[in-house]
């Protein structure tokens, strides 16, 4: 993995240890993206110690492909590290790693970030000259030349001192280089909540502090407002009480946006006491006990979520044109995926069958609304609150691997629906129920909560159908990518969906 780019743009300074650490930054913060360039050998330095742990990340997009380089975004300091001093230092990085068959790397100077460039990733690196023992499994590296040589460099995260810095940014709004940290005005954040790093690593990084709050930090960041910070405004906005309202966030400008700013970090309140919808599942399935109430529940404060976005954010009707266009994605992701993974291959022209009968829908005049959903919707993303059993739904970034631009875009609620009932199968399938009834019952228990506020989803069999496929497909590429063991699970329902024979939207049979 070469860092010839990078390497050209500086030299590595060796030896040399400015206190305090990027010094520049504190003459002109307003000027740091441009002046990180002038610290010679930053990025030089850090490149053999990220291309070797960023691939390790869960978050890391770019798994399977080699790194070619990486490309210095912007670099912020958070908190100076100085000399023979214990007291750690906080270096916020922006850095987009380049690989093999993506598009060139642009230069300093340039649009910082744009549709189509190589992922960008956000780094909060913690800096210290000896890492404590309880901060060993944070350590990244120690780098050799550059601003930090000689000092170790670890998961800023992991250390409970630096984690709490964060958070008295956001409890403080302003300003710190390109970082723009914003509370709402009602949002009353306490001081001295004691951080903790939750350990179960997705595709985002979350803190909790205090049991009060949850700040999630977006790792594969990218221009424009990241739906978690949009949608639960506007759900907040509406009155919606399904939705924990966010508190503060954080955010980037950087030179070449404009108007678009980076979303990196939404602080929201924390419910403690609660249990996600896949524990909540599994446990059910455990003893044999019956899910069907809490599913019906649970489609009723979907149905309640898609309302209340439905007045907040604008609606579109999809017709003809549409309709065949959203046919021919689902149809790129089938072919893309199948060529990827080898064993979604003998499936693939059974499966266009959903895709073709939905586009001849929109051929002959029929029409859909199209809204803002969750986007990602499954069981782990809906909570049963301790203090009064009710549904709540969270983390509603969409599905991570999609281009922000898609996620943002009006869709079916089909789409959110199929993705729970997709759930319902992966819960089924881990919980090791026999017979396919659990399933179907859950299936069957959530679309007619759902009903009980809106239309019952089941009465859309063809646009149903075609995104369950889809969602089927997705799961496909990402369980062979992250978790090859889980890949039976998916592929379990693409054999269902690519022979439905005569069964209902649920997945019964007739």
């Amino acid at each position: 993995m070469s860092d010839a780019a990078p390497s050209r743009r500086g030299t590595t300074r060796r030896g040399v240890t400015p206190a305090p650490l990027l010094s520049s930054l504190h003459a002109a913060p307003t000027d740091a993206v441009r002046r990180m360039d002038d610290e010679a050998g930053l990025l030089g330095s850090l490149v053999p110690l990220l291309a070797e742990w960023l691939p390790r990340r869960r978050w890391f997009a770019g798994k399977g492909r080699p790194i070619s380089g990486f490309t210095l975004v912007s670099a912020t300091e958070l908190l100076p590290h100085h000399t023979g001093s214990t007291t750690p230092g906080l270096l916020h990085v922006l850095v987009r790693a380049h690989q093999t068959g993506s598009p060139a790397a642009v230069q300093p100077g340039g649009p910082a970030l744009r549709a189509g460039a190589d992922d960008c990733y956000q780094l909060l690196l913690g800096i210290q000259e000896v890492l404590p023992p309880h901060l060993a499994g944070a350590r990244i590296g120690r780098p050799t030349g550059g601003p930090l040589h000689g000092r170790t460099v670890y998961e800023g995260l992991a250390d409970p001192r630096l984690a709490a810095l964060l958070l008295e940014r956001l409890r403080a709004p302003g300003r710190l280089g390109p970082l723009r940290f914003t509370r709402e005005k009602n949002a009353v954040i306490s001081a001295g909540l004691t951080p903790r790093l939750l350990g179960s690593e997705q595709s985002n990084s979350s803190v909790v502090y205090g049991e009060t709050y949850i700040l999630k930090l977006f790792r594969r960041v990218s221009p424009g407002t990241n739906p978690d910070l949009e949608l639960p405004r506007a759900l907040a906005a509406k009155g919606c009480d399904r939705v924990p309202p966010p508190a503060a966030w954080f955010e980037a400008e950087l030179p070449g946006l404009e108007a678009e700013p980076v979303t990196l970090g939404v602080l929201q309140p924390y419910l403690p006491g609660s249990a996600d919808g896949w524990q909540l599942a599994l446990s059910a399935l455990a003893v044999r006990a019956d899910f069907t109430a809490s599913a019906r529940a649970l489609g009723h404060a979907t149905a309640e979520v898609h309302g209340a976005l439905a007045e907040a954010l604008p609606t579109v009707v999809l017709r003809r044109p549409q309709l065949e266009h959203l046919a021919a994605a689902m149809t790129r992701r089938l072919d893309a995926a199948a060529d990827a993974v080898p064993v979604l291959r003998p499936y693939r022209e059974a499966l266009r069958t959903a895709y073709e009968e939905l586009a001849a829908l929109g051929r002959a005049g029929r029409t859909w609304h199209a809204q803002r959903i969750h986007g990602d919707l499954h069981l782990g993303q809906a909570l049963r609150t301790a203090a009064d059993g009710r549904w709540a739904l969270i983390d509603f970034e969409g599905e991570p691997a999609r281009p922000l631009a898609e996620r943002c875009r009006p869709q079916p609620t089909a789409r959110d629906v199929a993705g729970m009932l997709r759930s319902f199968d992966y819960a089924a399938a881990v919980g090791r129920a026999t017979g396919g009834t659990w399933s179907q019952r859950a299936r069957a228990a959530f679309c007619e909560g759902y009903a009980s506020v809106r239309g019952d989803p089941r009465e859309d069999p063809q646009l149903l159908r075609a995104h369950e496929t889809d969602k089927a497909v997705y799961e496909v590429l990402y369980e062979a990518r992250h978790r090859p063991d889980w890949l039976p699970v998916p592929m379990s329902a693409i054999h269902r969906l690519a022979h439905p024979g005569p069964r209902t939207p649920d997945g019964a049979p007739v």
